[in-house]
């Protein structure tokens, strides 16, 4: 019987410790999903409210020569649109990719976010309907 009680618990904290890892995003903003300004949005599910943003080399230089602002890519991540056929949502929590669509200033732009937990990732930033010289960290 004691045996028992210990698979029991045991399974019980390692859903716990799943949980936590998995959805901690999901966990925060679970009594307000209906209000815009909040962290998870449910018609989508992309956290477009994050606490942290994290920017890569790559998505750095794509922004100084395309001439993007952190507050442009804020923007575009509240109120774009998600692209799903560009996005990469078939994976774990961490490692999707939703590509978020919008404008900024005179720019159709399509940026590539990339979340996990509490941290927003810019993995890079498309201009639609311009090519710009760059030469990035990755490019080819």
């Amino acid at each position: 019987m004691k045996m028992k009680w210990i698979w029991i618990v045991l399974f019980g904290w390692l859903m716990l410790i799943h949980l936590s890892c998995t959805q901690p995003s999901q966990k925060k903003a679970a009594g307000n999903l209906v209000n815009r300004d909040t962290a998870v949005q449910p018609e989508d599910g992309l956290n477009r409210n994050p606490a942290n943003f994290h920017y890569s080399k790559h998505a750095r230089c794509r922004m100084d020569c395309r001439h993007i602002d952190e507050s442009e890519i804020k923007d575009i991540l509240k109120n774009g649109t998600i692209n799903y056929r560009k996005s990469e949502l078939n994976t774990d929590a961490c490692h999707q990719k939703y590509a978020v669509e919008g404008y900024a200033k005179d720019q159709h732009l399509r940026i590539i976010f990339a979340p996990c937990g509490a941290i927003m990732t810019v993995v890079t930033c498309i201009d639609l309907g311009n090519e710009w010289e760059c030469h990035c960290p990755g490019d080819h």
